[in-house]
């Protein structure tokens, strides 16, 4: 079984383009059910069945998993059994009448405009530490990109003559982002004292990183999460404090002031419409608590 693990998660990387978390999430997913196999002598996928995927779906909420982890697993085993009868490793797919639990809905958190603002004046810019911190803010509010997408971002990515940046998201798939003003003004004083970082990527790096940290090496994702939760710490007592933050609120302050849905997914690189849907919740929130603030009968 561990040997077909092997080969489904190769199927992910080369063929379907998965991110390394994505893979590395399966993995001890798929891990995970293969020692609970072996605990009841289950020696073949072929042997597996509703019942006994059931009875571990059951066995992984009473030992305290909560119902979203459970939810994202089931979404491994659908693709992983899928893959399997696709193979002939199973006559048929157990997963197919699986129903995940129902999970709460949760709006994503994001900073109002007049906390964003907040932000960005709190920076102190007045060294070259500063500056890069400004510009990575800065670039994550002008454009919505995601963490990872702005860590692996490179020098010939970035156009500010044309006020463009280019990104590689999900599934490898790259698109082009407009960078408004202030970005534009922040990310050029931060090219003015980039060779103070190093100017050069590491050794392991094919191409020269965007961002840098001491020494010229590329960030990677805890370093710069840190520096905007510091950020966001100073001006929000919003629960989470990560760059997720700011990508939603780049998100919903667009669809505040009017744009349009499906430009908006574009933007934020949603393959499907429905998951931009969650911030015209958040939207619909906003419009209420104007009418309630503003209408003499609400």
């Amino acid at each position: 079984m561990h040997a077909f693990v092997r080969s489904f998660l190769e199927h992910l990387e080369t063929e379907r383009n998965c991110s390394p978390h994505t893979l590395r999430s399966y993995e001890t997913d798929l891990h995970q059910l293969i020692s609970y196999l072996r605990r009841r002598n289950i020696s073949s996928l072929g042997q597996v069945d509703k019942s006994i995927l059931r009875a571990y779906l059951s066995s992984l909420l009473t030992g305290g998993l909560s119902r979203r982890s459970v939810a994202r697993k089931i979404a491994c085993l659908r693709s992983f059994f899928r893959y399997a009868k696709r193979r002939h490793v199973t006559i048929s797919n157990p997963t197919l009448t699986l129903i995940s639990p129902k999970l709460e809905k949760r709006l994503p958190s994001f900073l109002d405009e007049r906390t964003t603002a907040r932000l960005f004046d709190a920076v102190d810019t007045t060294s070259p530490r500063g500056r890069l911190e400004a510009a990575i803010l800065e670039l994550f509010y002008s454009t919505g990109i995601r963490l990872s997408e702005l860590i692996n971002l490179n020098v010939h990515d970035v156009d500010l003559q044309n006020a463009t940046v280019k990104v590689t998201g999900k599934g490898s798939k790259d698109r082009i982002l407009p960078l408004g003003r202030m970005a534009v003004q922040a990310l050029r004083r931060y090219l003015d004292d980039r060779s103070r970082f190093g100017g050069q990527a590491s050794s392991a790096d094919a191409e020269p990183s965007f961002f840098l940290m001491p020494k010229g090496r590329r960030f990677y994702p805890e370093a710069v999460a840190r520096i905007v939760k510091r950020h966001i710490a100073r001006v929000s007592e919003v629960e989470k404090k990560s760059p997720h933050v700011i990508r939603h609120s780049f998100a919903t302050h667009l669809l505040n002031r009017g744009a349009d849905l499906r430009a908006v997914k574009e933007l934020l690189g949603h393959e499907s419409l429905s998951t931009t849907q969650v911030y015209t919740h958040i939207s619909t929130e906003h419009m209420k608590k104007v009418y309630r603030q503003a209408h003499p009968k609400a």
